[in-house]
């Protein structure tokens, strides 16, 4: 349970410090509610599905990455302005590491739900329906990120972090399909033993 606990307590810690004079409270709120909101789900549904270690320390790595750009609003996180500088680009980059985190990162919890509850045993089929889902979630979270920018109006600006870059909600989905496809080139064999190190356990 220390490692846990550990977790818990780095994940408090940042939360904390992202709350301590935000940028923009509004954003700061908009940005850590989903983080807060994945740590009660994952509290309620621990006993009955205890993901891998490697699964919850990717979950917290993305919850810092929201809790960050709550902080500091994606358009304005100091280190992606200073990369900005360095390569000539026109924008903070900082929302495309958290739309790529947010395909990668679910696409590894998708693989561990599907592959411990047996669901899809076909390694082809599992890869697209684990990408089709993170696709559908990145699409989903757009439709949120419109609905609330309709709501709120010019409040909204810094959640949406677009710009002035028009293909802005194209490249953030673009970006979570790379995470997720990344994810499963990348992650599939250390993944897989976690997986088994955890059942047998």
């Amino acid at each position: 349970m220390k490692f846990y606990a550990t977790l818990i307590a780095l994940f408090m810690a940042i939360l904390v410090w992202s709350g301590i004079g935000p940028k923009d409270q509004f954003t700061w709120f908009l940005e850590v509610l989903p983080a807060i909101i994945g740590l009660i789900v994952l509290a309620i549904t621990f006993k009955r599905f205890e993901f891998t270690k490697l699964t919850y320390v990717l979950i917290l790595v993305h919850c810092c990455i929201l809790m960050i750009g709550g902080h500091c609003t994606y358009a304005e996180v100091p280190l992606f302005d200073w990369i900005s500088e360095i390569m000539g680009h026109s924008r903070n980059n900082y929302d495309k590491v958290g739309h790529f985190a947010q395909g990668f990162v679910p696409a590894v919890i998708a693989r561990e739900i599907l592959l411990r509850n047996h669901v899809v045993n076909q390694t082809a089929w599992r890869n697209v329906i684990i990408v089709a889902l993170c696709m559908a979630m990145s699409v989903s979270y757009e439709f949120i990120e419109w609905f609330v920018a309709d709501l709120t109006a010019e409040n909204a600006e810094a959640f949406l972090g677009t710009q002035g870059y028009v293909w802005d909600t194209q490249a953030d989905m673009l970006a979570a399909t790379i995470g997720a496809i990344v994810a499963l080139l990348t992650m599939t064999s250390v993944h897989d033993k976690q997986i088994a190190h955890h059942t047998n356990s």
